[in-house]
């Protein structure tokens, strides 16, 4: 960890305020960064991070957030597109609500902070967006299918936008996620008849044998915007403990 690494810029995490916003939050500020969390509910905020009231599916909410990190922080020089929502089931089980609230958070949501956020970003020399895809955009997960879609449409997004913004010096990149052991997969959990069931299978998902933490995700999204990545844009981060390559054999007693 360089200490210093990122002194001098500002750093926006959305869905900052827990999971793995929050532990992105904390290691930015750790390496040197001014960190503003873009959250619906920014109360009991640990102290060095300022707290932005936003609310990702209204853009005049959007703007407004944008707008207090300039005039606050003096600037923008990265953007975390965390915020998002779970949904579970298969197409027939989600309503049209559940397909336009959970694409509104996940994918429109992205659009509109990096929008507000371009101009700031292209006054930046170390403009970096990272956003958060998951496993489920290449992985096909049992009862996602609203999930695995806005993810797949977060993956698509972000090699887009590293597309139309890379001549203006403006990197774009994502991590996929496995499951991660958050308060997000925690709310997740009680929608199933049987919750511990669920969680040892969630566990037992990753070659790993057990869920990704936030601070390793958080770690890969640090080092996706760090200025050191200069070369690197347009690319997808696997988290996920092994699930997308590796298919491991059952383990026997013998180990």
């Amino acid at each position: 960890m360089n200490a210093n690494e990122f002194d001098g810029l500002v750093a926006i995490v959305t869905g900052g305020a827990s999971g793995i916003g929050l532990a992105t939050a904390h290691e930015f500020a750790d390496r040197g960064a001014r960190v503003a969390v873009l959250d619906p509910v920014i109360e009991g905020l640990p102290e060095g991070l300022l707290g932005v009231p936003c609310d990702v599916t209204d853009r005049a909410s959007v703007d407004a957030a944008i707008g207090r990190v300039r005039a606050e922080l003096g600037g923008i020089d990265i953007v975390v597109n965390n915020a998002g929502i779970s949904a579970v089931g298969t197409v027939e089980e989600n309503s049209d609500d559940d397909w336009a609230r959970v694409l509104d958070v996940n994918v429109i949501g992205m659009a509109r902070v990096s929008a507000a956020a371009l101009p700031s970003l292209r006054e930046s020399s170390a403009a970096a967006i990272v956003n958060v895809s998951s496993i489920a955009a290449l992985n096909g997960l049992p009862q996602r299918a609203l999930y695995s879609a806005s993810k797949g449409a977060a993956l698509a997004l972000t090699f887009a936008m590293a597309t139309d913004h890379v001549r203006e010096g403006i990197r774009v990149n994502c991590v996929c996620p496995g499951t991660v052991s958050t308060p997000f997969v925690e709310r997740m959990l009680l929608r199933f008849a049987d919750p511990v069931a669920e969680r040892a299978a969630l566990d037992a998902r990753q070659a790993t044998g057990r869920m990704v933490t936030p601070e390793e995700v958080a770690l890969s999204i640090v080092f996706l915007a760090s200025p050191r990545s200069a070369s690197t844009t347009g690319t997808a981060l696997d988290v996920d403990g092994g699930v997308t390559h590796l298919r491991v054999r059952p383990q026997t007693d013998g180990g």
